[in-house]
């Protein structure tokens, strides 16, 4: 008789629960043993006693925490089998960030999917979203709204370059989250064709070089010095959304203040954080790309972890399968979900 999905994974106060495997999914705080979807920091916390995710991960963690950030590691490659305990799991790509991976759990016939953060637009900078049938599919749902229609990430870098031709006497600051979000708008730029160098705020440059180590090839980049600023007219500058309203930006001339996010959609959110060139590029799936992955898993159950779960949870009732929130606090700390 096949296993209930709750036999399988529970909610704890620490996050999703297997019993049979002894593990937890992206746990919100120390446990004894986590296997973690990506690198953001509201999935992959420090302080675990061992974790096991994919080598890109590991790499993300030992770098924003320090090489001691658990007791032991262990890594995950893409689609190799593993028993752990009672369940065969396997990490699958998930497309969200470099190292991103789903993690599938089978027991007793019965296999969950839980997709942690993802995307199905291309992105240059990672192994593409694998669709994975499944019983029960736990998903995020960051952009769970009709309004969220994400357009094509190369055509919102067009507008970019498009700026800078029109604006070569300013400097164009372009927001971006450190860990996945800035790599993929810089690597969008060189297939664009352009081939100047890209300057960096000092809060980017330690992920981008770690991203150069991992294999993903970025061109030339530059760290902004304070003499650097006034002299960066027709410039492409990166750096944390929050730095372009700090007085670091003042001293670029005539800065151009542009913001890359599943939220530039909203206009009023842009004009809110004064982005003049907002540009709708995102590391989550829109509503289309959720709603179309639930049917294609063929799922008859969804869990909803974080984002705009009511509505979600709606549409797939209407539809006949059955679904639920989660209410997992926690994550949504970093990167577009904040």
């Amino acid at each position: 008789m096949p296993l209930s999905a709750t036999d399988i994974l529970t909610l704890t106060p620490e996050g999703l629960y297997c019993p049979l495997g002894d593990f937890h999914v992206d746990p919100l705080r120390p446990v004894p043993r986590a296997l973690v979807t990506h690198g953001h920091s509201d999935h992959a916390r420090a302080g675990h006693r061992a974790v096991l995710a994919t080598p890109e991960t590991l790499a993300i963690m030992a770098a924003r925490y320090g090489e001691d950030f658990a007791e032991t590691a262990q890594q995950a490659r893409l689609g190799e089998a593993m028993r752990i305990g009672g369940v065969d799991v396997r990490f699958v790509p998930a497309g969200h960030v470099l190292g991103s991976a789903q993690i599938v759990i089978e027991a007793g016939g019965t296999r969950l999917v839980v997709s942690g953060d993802y995307k199905r637009a291309r992105d240059p900078t990672c192994a593409p979203f694998e669709l994975v049938p499944c019983d029960v599919f736990i998903t995020e749902a960051t952009f769970g709204l009709p309004v969220f229609r994400h357009p094509d990430a190369a055509g919102e870098v067009d507008k970019l370059l498009a700026s800078l031709r029109t604006f070569p006497d300013r400097a164009h600051l372009v927001g971006a989250y450190s860990l996945g979000k800035a790599q993929r708008v810089m690597k969008l730029v060189r297939e664009a064709g352009y081939d100047a160098p890209i300057w960096l705020h000092g809060a980017m440059e330690k992920l981008v070089a770690l991203y150069e180590d991992l294999g993903v090839r970025l061109g030339e980049v530059r760290k902004v010095a304070a003499a650097d600023r006034p002299g960066l007219a027709g410039a492409i500058v990166l750096c944390p959304p929050s730095a372009i309203q700090e007085v670091w930006a003042r001293k670029f001339p005539d800065p151009v203040a542009a913001f890359a996010s599943g939220w530039m959609r909203v206009r009023a959110r842009a004009r809110q954080k004064g982005v003049e060139l907002p540009m709708v590029i995102s590391d989550h799936v829109d509503w289309p790309d959720l709603t179309r992955t639930v049917v294609e898993t063929g799922a008859g159950e969804v869990w909803v972890t974080h984002g705009e779960a009511d509505a979600l949870v709606h549409w797939c009732t209407t539809r006949g399968i059955s679904a639920r929130p989660l209410h997992l606090l926690g994550y949504g700390d970093e990167g577009e979900a904040a």
